[in-house]
């Protein structure tokens, strides 16, 4: 019995010694201090033109593709004069084959049969015509129409020059600043490591 005491307590004395031993060897992991950091800095924005949409706007009004250039946008302009020169040449195409049209069945109308559809392609009178009366009038229906449409296409893309110009000054004084942001976080829950998935606003003052 003696013994078995003997040997409990040697036992537990080295237990004792090793764990005082490893709370010893433990390095110490105190965190540093915190540094404080002042982040009130002065933040210079530029003036806010509450006309300036308008005027953009105004510019590209009287001569497309000006307002472009007062809101800096120069790559645009040839976008805007290319865009409006293809529906103006749909335009004046159209205009031109209507016209052929026109002018042929009004001759037909008259009684006469010397209209460019009644020659070939040497200039020789032809007994029947390439053209018939009422493929004449079908022509000029269908060449009114896209003579309409083009026409249609100028005014909308005149229309959309004038937008993206207010558009564009509008967005040239939105708040941009680095105080405010919109960013998205992912974060792993450690307990049930599940994920979390966000967006984040951040506005520091």
């Amino acid at each position: 019995m003696p013994n078995k005491l003997l040997i409990t307590g040697i036992v537990s004395l080295l237990f004792s010694v090793t764990i005082i031993a490893q709370e010893k060897k433990t390095p110490d992991t105190k965190l540093p201090k915190a540094i404080e950091v002042d982040t009130l800095t002065q933040v210079t924005k530029d003036p806010i033109d509450p006309l300036s949409p308008a005027r953009a706007a105004f510019y590209s009004a009287i001569l497309p593709g000006l307002g472009q250039a007062y809101n800096k946008k120069y790559w645009k302009i040839p976008i805007v004069y290319g865009a409006l020169g293809t529906g103006i040449y749909f335009y004046i195409n159209n205009n031109n084959e209507y016209n052929r049209y026109r002018d042929a069945y009004k001759s037909r109308l008259a009684g006469f049969t010397n209209d460019e559809f009644y020659l070939d392609a040497q200039g020789n009178q032809l007994t029947t015509p390439r053209v018939t009366t009422e493929g004449l009038e079908r022509g000029q229906k269908f060449y009114r129409r896209n003579k309409e449409i083009s026409l249609l296409v100028i005014l909308g893309i005149y229309t959309l020059n004038i937008i993206d110009a207010n558009v564009d000054a509008h967005l040239l004084q939105y708040n941009v600043d680095e105080n405010l942001s919109l960013a998205p976080h992912f974060n792993i829950d450690k307990m049930d490591a599940t994920s979390n998935l966000g967006l984040t606003l951040n506005f520091k003052f």
